[in-house]
């Protein structure tokens, strides 16, 4: 397939690659990823002021005008550089939910504010015992008055110790893996009855454990019809999944990078090991994976406007074979370093265990595959 990028799709890449790479070296990040706040607000605020946080979404929601053609160009040259900042939480995650869900009030107050980033969103969905299931919900949202009363705890919600607002799925009905019966909530992360374990992760970001204890949340909070979320929760996470998937082949593309230079420099019985044919050939089935992941990368964001099935089958496809490749890629990669591979000093470890994580990040490759058999057993 032949596949151009627009004159703007093209200049946010070359925008956001100059930024990444000027502003957020390894040593930049390697400094702020041991920091306190584990993030660089200020470098938020610059996405914001260049339109990045914007370029997602439509101009009638006060967007650039772009889409999930935007978002893959964004990712990619986030991927790069390893970025911390919570791009799919919070306008991934959050913006597609209020995108695609919110009221004209809601996406006023809440989505104008992701967009200048002055209000970062994380989403809070996954549980401590719903492994990658979508549906299952332990966290209840009761009905009480004019608004609801929320209960439940939600595991590793990436970004949250950054977020000034979570989105936020619960139950007002049925058992806890019904399809039916899942809800969607705006909250504030300061209101009463919230508590959270901040904590860093092993691929240099923050997650939070966060609890529920009879928060209270008035009506307006309520995102879309009450019950029958689970479909714009899915279609959000397959959103993500496509993001996730850019950004696993920009940072593979750095990998492969690094990893062929080094063997350019590194020497064994007086030669550089790019010599030695067992090394070609490994590095030439990096390469393979890596384009494979591109090609399917590429796939997943235009079939993102297709029915729910088709979407979801397609976006299971890409995130098997993209969490395939993210851990071949890694751990050869790390593999030909050698011990200095897995050092912390050493930027080829960081890609490695992003990589890494992005093959658990809403499903990794086992569960994926199960899914695509699945939807594509019932397609038939």
């Amino acid at each position: 397939m032949h596949f151009d990028f627009t004159e703007e799709q093209t200049m946010i890449r070359d925008t956001l690659a100059r930024m990444v790479r000027e502003e957020y070296t390894f040593e930049t990040r390697h400094k702020v990823i041991e920091s306190d706040s584990g993030w660089r607000p200020e470098f938020w605020a610059q996405l914001a002021e260049l339109g990045i946080l914007s370029a997602p979404f439509s101009e009638e929601d006060g967007g650039f005008g772009g889409g999930p053609i935007e978002t893959l160009v964004i990712m990619e040259e986030l991927g790069k550089g390893l970025v911390v900042e919570p791009f799919v939480p919070s306008v991934v995650c959050a913006g597609g939910i209020l995108k695609h869900g919110g009221s004209q009030a809601q996406k006023d107050e809440h989505l104008a504010a992701i967009i200048d980033g002055s209000r970062v969103f994380a989403f809070a969905h996954a549980e401590p015992r719903g492994r990658y299931d979508m549906a299952f919900l332990e966290t209840r949202a009761k009905a009480d008055g004019d608004g609801y009363v929320l209960n439940g705890h939600k595991a590793v919600v990436i970004g949250a110790p950054w977020a000034s607002h979570l989105i936020v799925t619960a139950r007002t009905s049925g058992d806890v893996a019904d399809h039916d019966g899942a809800s969607v909530f705006i909250v504030s992360k300061d209101a009463e009855g919230i508590s959270t374990r901040d904590y860093a992760t092993v691929d240099g970001r923050r997650a939070s454990e966060v609890y529920f204890e009879n928060v209270k949340v008035g009506g307006d909070a309520l995102v879309g019809e009450e019950g029958g979320s689970l479909g714009l929760v899915m279609q959000v996470a397959d959103e993500a999944i496509a993001a996730l998937c850019a950004e696993a082949c920009g940072a593979m593309q750095v990998a492969n990078a690094m990893t062929l230079d080094y063997t350019k420099q590194r020497k064994q019985f007086g030669v550089p090991i790019a010599k030695f044919q067992v090394l070609q050939h490994r590095m030439a089935d990096m390469f393979m994976e890596y384009e494979q992941s591109v090609s399917m990368s590429y796939l997943i964001t235009l079939k993102l406007g297709e029915p729910a099935a088709e979407r979801a089958k397609f976006a299971s496809m890409a995130k098997a074979r993209t969490g395939q490749a993210a851990r071949f890629i890694g751990q050869n990669a790390v593999q030909t370093f050698g011990g200095i591979g897995v050092t912390d000093e050493v930027a080829i470890s960081h890609y490695f265990k992003r990589l890494t994580m992005i093959d658990s990040e809403f499903g990794d490759a086992g569960h994926h595959l199960k899914r695509h058999v699945a939807l594509s057993r019932k397609a038939a």
